[in-house]
């Protein structure tokens, strides 16, 4: 007698394999030893080796890496100040949500504000407008997950250290920072991926002489899909992961101290 087939497990392996299989595609065709990436030739490491001598492309990576790098920075700190003000003041919905909306206005809109912003004080594009964007962009997403996490912490606890005499700045770095621990690596992990793979605010706010990743990715993929772009995908992919696996093993460690 056949068994029932579960409905909801086919659906959910189905979904999986419409997700991943497009992803592990790019991965595979990055060890194709043809230039053309949709025939296969063979199995190797070729188009790894040579895209370390691509001047411009390593170039585009130092510069995304270092942007995401910033903008992590002064996204946890920003955020983790709002969420922790927000707290503080007891605040309602409407300032909660207006913290977050950058995460919730599309990227379109939120990149042409930007770029009318930098061009009504006349600030030139490059890098510096890039992290300032990005920092905009990716702070909304710290202050979510930290204002979640302030929900579950105890109040007593920041409400004894004060009793027993410890200043602002004591309980702030010995007893709320560490309860937050678990959120500021998270946020931190998804700020650099975020940054990291960005676009279209990038695209909007950045000079033409300071291209990043995704930015000369699609210079490139307007000709064709080639070796080159696939291995910059499995690149992105590898860093993406390990930050994920970084961030969890981490946040384990954070939530046993």
């Amino acid at each position: 007698m056949l068994k029932k087939i579960n409905l909801s497990a086919v659906i959910t392996v189905i979904v999986l394999i419409f997700l991943y299989l497009p992803i592990m595609a790019v991965v595979g065709l990055s060890f194709n030893t043809s230039s053309n990436s949709l025939i296969w030739k063979g199995f190797g490491f070729d188009w790894y080796k040579n895209i370390w001598s691509n001047e411009p492309i390593m170039s585009s990576f130092q510069r995304t890496i270092f942007v995401a790098l910033v903008t992590t920075f002064f996204s946890l700190l920003i955020g983790t100040t709002i969420s922790i003000g927000l707290n503080k003041m007891k605040a309602g919905g409407f300032l909660r949500t207006f913290s977050t909306a950058p995460a919730i206005v599309p990227d379109l809109v939120l990149a042409i504000g930007l770029l009318t912003t930098f061009s009504t004080i006349s600030m030139s594009l490059n890098l510096s407008t890039v992290i300032i964007s990005h920092t905009v962009f990716c702070t909304a997403f710290v202050v979510a997950i930290v204002l979640a996490r302030i929900g579950l912490m105890d109040p007593s606890i920041e409400e004894a250290s004060t009793d027993l005499g410890a200043g602002a700045l004591k309980t702030l770095f010995k007893v709320t920072i560490p309860q937050l621990m678990p959120a500021l690596i998270a946020g931190a992990v998804l700020s650099f991926t975020l940054s990291m793979d960005e676009f279209v605010i990038a695209f909007f706010t950045n000079g033409p002489e300071t291209p990043t990743l995704p930015m000369v990715i699609y210079s490139m993929i307007r000709f064709g899909v080639t070796p080159e772009i696939n291995v910059l995908g499995t690149l992105l992919l590898v860093i993406s992961f390990v930050g994920v696996i970084f961030a969890q093993r981490i946040g384990k460690v954070a939530d046993s101290i």
